[in-house]
């Protein structure tokens, strides 16, 4: 039985599904594919923080944006309702104080299905119309929730709080993706830009032959989209099981 599990989230959110998957008597092993970090100017995004009421809505797209976002502020403004996608972005925000309890909160009605998508269908789009939203989420992205909201006639803004990049290949780095890639390991991947970083990290380093061997890898994806990019890029064993741990975590122990 493989027992080895790699997790690719970025660090913060690697570490805790990690102490889930460790809890099962299975070997963790955190190997983030993307790295976040500050923006070098976050003026735009305090001047917005610093006045919310004007928005009728406010979407933070994904944790790291929450974070990033919230060190800035102390209290969340009164009134202003929080749309979410995911139960990561639950558990963020319960971080930083917040929760149903004391602020409206939209997600998706299928916690499985953590996507601009099933937020667009759980949101009153029509009592947006003529409002303005605010999204909140990293420097590059998908543009479909902000296209959705402004076909549905909401004024939509937003704003960068964070940076996403591939992690540096330094030599430590070379040699742990060597060790995992000549082990018998599930990968767990929950971003498709994750998933070009390492099929990119695995070309920069041995070339197509170790490509090849990647493909090979049992992979572990949160959402369909990135099962079809895995495809594309040649991926033969994936498996897709929902965005929350516990659908990770099912679907880790299936694969054993």
């Amino acid at each position: 039985m493989t027992e080895r599990i790699v997790i690719t989230r970025p660090q913060a959110q690697a570490e805790l599904l990690a102490r889930k998957v460790s809890a099962l008597g299975l070997e963790a092993v955190v190997f983030p594919l993307l790295v976040i970090s500050e923006l070098p100017d976050q003026a735009a995004l305090r001047a917005v923080l610093a006045d919310l009421q004007p928005f009728s809505l406010v979407a933070f797209v994904g944790p790291n944006a929450i974070d990033a976002a919230l060190t800035h502020l102390e209290v969340w403004p009164a009134g202003v309702p929080i749309a979410i996608m995911g139960d990561g972005s639950r558990l963020a925000l319960a971080r930083h104080g917040i929760t149903e309890a004391n602020a409206t909160i939209y997600r998706p009605h299928t916690p499985e299905r953590a996507d601009s998508e099933s937020l667009l269908a759980a949101l009153d789009l029509p009592a947006l119309r003529g409002k303005k939203a605010l999204i909140i989420r990293g420097e590059t992205g998908r543009e479909l929730l902000a296209d959705a909201l402004r076909a549905a006639g909401v004024a939509v803004s937003q704003v960068a709080a964070y940076r996403r990049t591939a992690p540096m290949l330094d030599q430590a780095l070379r040699l742990r993706l060597l060790e995992l890639l000549a082990s018998d390991s599930v990968w767990v991947v929950t971003s498709s830009e994750a998933l070009r970083n390492l099929q990119q990290m695995t070309s920069d380093l041995v070339g197509d032959a170790a490509v090849a061997n990647l493909q090979q890898q049992r992979l572990i994806v949160s959402h369909m989209r990135i099962a079809e990019k895995a495809q594309t890029l040649g991926f033969a064993n994936v498996v897709c099981a929902g965005s929350s741990d516990e659908h990770l975590l099912a679907a880790i122990q299936s694969s054993l």
